[in-house]
């Protein structure tokens, strides 16, 4: 790969990977027609510059971006050593990188220039699937709570786990409904994988009555900008999981 995508800690997402110059093009050409908007990252730094494909021209091997409105980003863009770029198609997730940016024009105005990556990671949806995690054993999340709500590293068990999020059960209604509320520095041990330290965001929540009429709340929470590394460790431990429920299924766990 001519730039690094991902950390380290991703060289298992090679199966995701798309190699065929054919594809990449087709790919790209599809995000430039449906003018999916691309997030442009610096390697090393956390500033994010919003872009899109304005022409891939197989030709001349150059994708067309679009400029920042920030001068300042362009000139850093211009003078990094290598960029990150994600967006999606389809929801699915396409991510690919270039060790360099360059200055063009496109239609008589300034533009950016990268040449077609040689490779491209494409996520299927298939790997957002939630996977539900084991009752036996539950995973759990310690979240730390902000003074307001006693300010402790307080244990909450996993309903499901996907790349995008968990869902977690609040049985005694310590988070309350605070919808759209980050709760940072969370971490998941993660059996056999390791621990995983994000941002949780809470999206949803459903309140549930169990049979003996006690009430369980139950909380959809969103990956805040989850490193690589750590949605390395999120995805292993669920293709895990999809091996173990596929062996019970072939009676064989």
């Amino acid at each position: 790969m001519q730039a690094h995508i991902m950390d380290s800690g991703l060289e298992n997402w090679h199966d995701f990977e798309v190699e065929s110059r054919r594809e990449i093009i087709a790919l790209l050409r599809s995000i430039s027609e449906k003018n999916q908007l691309i997030r442009m990252l610096i390697h090393g730094e956390s500033d994010v510059c919003v872009t899109s494909i304005l022409e891939v021209d197989a030709e001349h091997d150059s994708v067309i971006l679009d400029r920042s409105v920030n001068a300042d980003q362009n000139r850093r863009m211009l003078a990094a050593k290598g960029i990150s770029f994600e967006t999606s198609l389809d929801k699915i997730r396409i991510l690919f990188a270039s060790a360099q940016v360059e200055e063009c024009h496109y239609s008589g105005t300034p533009a950016l220039k990268i040449a077609i990556p040689e490779t491209l990671i494409r996520l299927q949806r298939r790997e957002y699937y939630r996977m539900t995690t084991p009752v036996s054993n539950p995973v759990r999340v310690s979240i730390p709570l902000p003074p307001s709500l006693g300010g402790a590293d307080t244990l909450f068990p996993l309903a499901d786990i996907s790349c995008g999020g968990i869902a977690i059960l609040d049985n005694k209604l310590m988070l309350g409904e605070t919808i759209g509320r980050d709760y940072p520095g969370c971490r998941i041990d993660l059996p056999d994988v390791g621990i995983v330290t994000a941002t949780l965001q809470i999206r949803n929540s459903l309140d549930m009555t169990l049979l003996n009429n006690k009430l369980n709340r139950r909380l959809g929470c969103q990956f805040v900008d989850l490193p690589r590394s750590m949605l390395a460790h999120v995805q292993r431990y669920i293709t895990r999981l999809e091996r173990e429920r596929n062996a019970r299924m072939a009676g064989l766990g």
